[in-house]
This record gives C-alpha cells, structure tokens and sequence, in this order.
C-alpha cells in the first residue's frame, strides 16, 4: 500500500473513532440509572415515576425520544405550537427525564410510550398548558383523570 491508501484508512478509523467517543458522551449519564422506578420531588409535589433516561431528541412539542425507552408521547397534551418544541428542547434535551407512564394505556398507536415527563424541576405536560404553549387532549382509558395532566 501506498502512503496515500494509508493515510486514507488511518483517517477514516479517527474519524469513527471521534463519532463513537462523541456519542457516547452525549449519551453517558452517571447521575442516572436508566430505567429504574423512583420517587421525584418537583415543586412540592411527590411523584412516582417507572422510567427515566436522557432525553436524546425532541420531535415535536409533545414527543421526545429518550434514551433506553425510545419514543415518548406526552399523555393528554394536544396541539403543540412551535414554541412548545423550543421549550421541550430548552427543557428535556440531553437531560434526564422521568417518565410516570400512564398504567391504563402504557402506549399509544404508534408504540410511543405515554407518559407524563419530569425533568429535575418541571412537571413538563403541566407546563405546556399552563403556559398555552399546547392544549389538554383528554382520552380515555387513561389513569390520569381529566384535568390532572
């Protein structure tokens, strides 16, 4: 092999040597243990939670793409604005969530999982419609009763 072959081929292994080492830091979370059920506090309110993971996308105002869970949908949260994808973003990308899962109707259609989203210090549903960024979609089976998401 030539110099130029080699060189070509030492490139492209840092080069995947980079990306690998990029996403998984972006992807690392020692704070967390993915996936374990819990208790978080958020405000003054208590809440059980049955999944959490960093959230590593976010589609759209009400779904996010969480590491070790895949799609979330957030339950009972209709109509997003562009401006609730900015907040979602602001709020849940690359952090941990905590996800309460909705017991009567764990996933939707599309297999996204529903459930309400916390991060450390926000009640993420609750926020998006109390500040008309989303409107409440209410559905039923749901163990969330209308009005409480």
């Amino acid at each position: 092999m030539n110099k130029k072959t080699i060189s070509v081929i030492l490139l492209i292994v840092f080069l995947v040597t980079i990306v690998f080492t990029v996403a998984n830091t972006f992807m690392s979370n020692d704070t967390a243990i993915e996936n374990q059920t819990g208790t978080i506090t958020v405000g003054n309110k208590t809440v059980n939670y049955e999944k959490s993971g960093k959230c590593v996308e976010v589609i759209d105002g009400n779904t996010i793409q969480v590491y070790g869970v895949g799609k979330v949908q957030l339950t009972q949260v209709g109509s997003p604005t562009a401006q609730a994808t900015k907040f979602v973003n602001d709020k849940c990308l690359g952090k941990t969530v905590y996800l309460d899962v909705d017991d009567e109707k764990p996933t939707d259609n599309y297999e996204r999982v529903l459930a309400i989203v916390y991060t450390d210090n926000c009640d993420i549903n609750r926020a998006l419609i109390d500040n008309d960024l989303a409107k409440v979609s209410y559905f039923e089976p749901s163990e969330f009763k209308k009005g409480e998401v």
